[in-house]
């Protein structure tokens, strides 16, 4: 028994070696086969690179922020010319005695008046931040007409209408901007002083031009100002000469509506803005008159210090596409002086021609406008 139990175990013994080097064999025979497969990734294919959206150049707007200082400018040069009107000294020297040094100071006044002018400014402004400077050429003319209603107390309304030339040329840009403005004046004589009111609006359009490499941006957009200017003087006679202190306050607001670019590479949508400012004048004038031939030649000149006290430049939003910026308005610098210079003739009593010079200087804006009028009365 015990041999055949030997033997029995000899034979599963021998039976399982053989299963293990089928089994084995088997493997090896699979092993080549698999082996032979490619071992297969998983693909990865690379994104494009997205292309970024254009955004607008801070100084594409040049002309656009320069017409908008061009309307609250031209106002204030409006209040100034309606304020010497109704308080220049050669004025009140007429009011008060129309024949000179010779004439009697209850000499009968004509009642009524009328004046027209035309003039002309040459302007520049310097660089500013993103802002690199412009030209601007305007010209105009002034149609008026005014009564007394009482001794010492005068009125009047005009109307001007001008074009201005606004040329930025290190930005490719040029602009041009017709503006009509209202105005009314009045003025009050007191004894040695006089007080004076001037007040202006204005409305106008703004067509632009923007040079790109695929032709020219065109806008077309509209401009609109307010603005308000008292006076306090005290003549100071002194024979044929004068000496009138002066004191003044202004306030001019100005807007500019929004507008979208045509034609050109990218045109560009912008947002409507408002200007203000307010400030003192604080000066005096001299004169001197002369008679000539019957005529009164009267000869002044004027200067006066500016505190711009206050000055709102506003904020433009310039887009293009998704992108956008905000600009700020262009400033003419807190301090400054006006100077100016008066030649009047009086032909009679009832006629008169005359021209101004005033000059506007500041930190960052220089200005010259030469004016000449004439004035009948009846």
């Amino acid at each position: 028994m015990r041999g055949a139990c030997r033997s029995g175990r000899g034979e599963r013994s021998r039976s399982r070696a053989v299963a293990i080097l089928l089994v084995s064999a088997g493997g090896a025979v699979a092993s080549p086969s698999n082996a032979a497969e490619p071992v297969t990734l998983p693909s990865i294919t690379a994104s494009p690179t997205p292309t970024p959206s254009p955004s607008p150049v801070p100084g594409a707007i040049s002309s656009d922020l320069s017409s908008g200082r061009s309307a609250l400018d031209l106002g204030s040069q409006f209040l100034q010319r309606l304020g010497r009107e109704a308080t220049s000294g050669g004025g009140r020297l007429l009011r008060s005695n129309p024949g000179g040094g010779g004439a009697s100071e209850a000499t009968e006044q004509p009642r009524y008046r009328s004046w027209g002018e035309a003039y002309g400014v040459a302007a520049r402004s310097d660089a500013q931040g993103d802002f690199v400077g412009d030209k601007r050429t305007t010209w105009g003319g002034v149609a008026g007409i005014g009564m007394r209603l009482a001794p010492g107390v005068n009125v009047g309304l005009s109307v001007d209408q001008s074009r201005t030339l606004v040329d930025v040329p290190l930005a490719l840009q040029s602009a041009t901007l017709d503006l009509t403005q209202l105005g009314f004046n009045a003025s009050v004589d007191h004894g040695p002083w006089t007080w004076a009111l001037a007040i202006v609006h204005g409305a106008g359009g703004i067509n632009a031009r923007r040079d790109t490499v695929l032709g020219a941006t065109r806008s077309v957009y509209g401009a609109h100002l307010t603005g308000v200017l008292t006076e306090l003087d005290y003549y100071w006679s002194l024979g044929e000469s004068r000496v009138v202190p002066k004191l003044a306050f202004e306030y001019v607001r100005a807007s500019t509506a929004a507008f979208q670019e045509t034609g050109g590479l990218d045109p560009l949508s912008v947002s409507g803005t408002s200007l203000e400012r307010g400030r003192v004048l604080a000066g005096a004038e001299i004169g001197r008159y002369f008679i000539v031939d019957g005529k009164i030649l009267d000869v002044s000149a004027y200067g006066k210090f500016v505190d711009n006290f206050t000055q709102n430049l506003g904020a433009v939003t310039v887009s293009l596409g998704a992108q956008s910026i905000t600009l700020q308005g262009l400033g003419e610098g807190r301090y400054g002086a006006d100077t100016g210079a008066a030649l009047s003739l009086s032909l009679s009593s009832t006629a008169r021609l005359y021209l101004n010079y005033d000059a506007k200087l500041r930190s960052a804006l220089q200005s010259h406008q030469g004016t000449f009028g004439v004035e009948l009365k009846w």
